[in-house]
């Protein structure tokens, strides 16, 4: 929970005004949902913290996020829809996070789930990120999309803003039952979860890059 605990206080401190954090919660997740690689999910965790702290109300947390999800994902649509294919292949030649890999596998859960990948996409990173432009670039029907996003959207601000409200709000009762040796205990398998995770995740993604190379050049 340290970086969230940072962002919370790199919220308070600079605002001073609860309003204007509303507003940094429903502007970052609503950028991020344009297809910006921003810590959306983060700042809503971050804002939950806060909230759990009685420095916000979490209902108009999860208000703000929901929107943002939702007005993000529909800028990101029309963006995709009016760009098409050639706005992805730009982003790829620039940043890691739109490498073609990525792109087809993230095309591949929309040929498969549709709308259903909008909704559930919420909760995954690289979905959260691609969903709108995605959506548009392949000619989604917009009232579908939009029902998906509007109910993944509330969904995702809700379920995730009550969690961490909750667990921030019972922090002291959780950690004070659990020694310092078990605090780092876990921590140290938490590191070595995440860095075997970040190594097979870098090996599977240069293996399809190569992959795609190699096709691309066959053609």
């Amino acid at each position: 929970m340290g970086e969230p605990l940072l962002l919370a206080q790199a919220i308070a401190i600079p605002t001073g005004v609860a309003v204007l954090a509303y507003l940094v919660v429903g502007l970052v997740i609503g950028v991020e949902s344009m297809g910006v690689p921003l810590p959306g999910e983060t700042t809503l965790i971050a804002a939950a913290l806060l909230a759990s702290q009685h420095h916000l109300k979490i209902e108009y947390v999860v208000l703000a996020a929901a929107l943002g999800a939702i007005v993000g994902d529909s800028i990101g649509y029309f963006i995709g829809r009016k760009a098409g294919r050639s706005l992805f292949e730009r982003l790829g030649r620039r940043f890691h996070h739109f490498s073609p890999a990525r792109i087809v596998r993230a095309e591949k859960y929309f040929h498969k789930y549709g709308v259903w990948t909008v909704f559930f996409g919420r909760w995954v990173a690289l979905l959260r990120i691609f969903a709108g432009p995605m959506a548009g670039m392949l000619r989604m029907h917009y009232p579908r999309f939009l029902a998906a996003n509007a109910a993944g959207g509330i969904a995702w601000a809700t379920t995730i803003g009550l969690v961490a409200y909750k667990i921030g709000d019972n922090a002291d009762k959780i950690f004070g039952r659990v020694s310092v040796g078990a605090l780092i205990a876990i921590a140290v398998v938490a590191v070595g979860l995440f860095v075997v995770h970040k190594v097979r995740k870098r090996r599977r993604d240069q293996a399809e890059d190569v992959t795609l190379e190699s096709a691309s050049a066959d053609v």
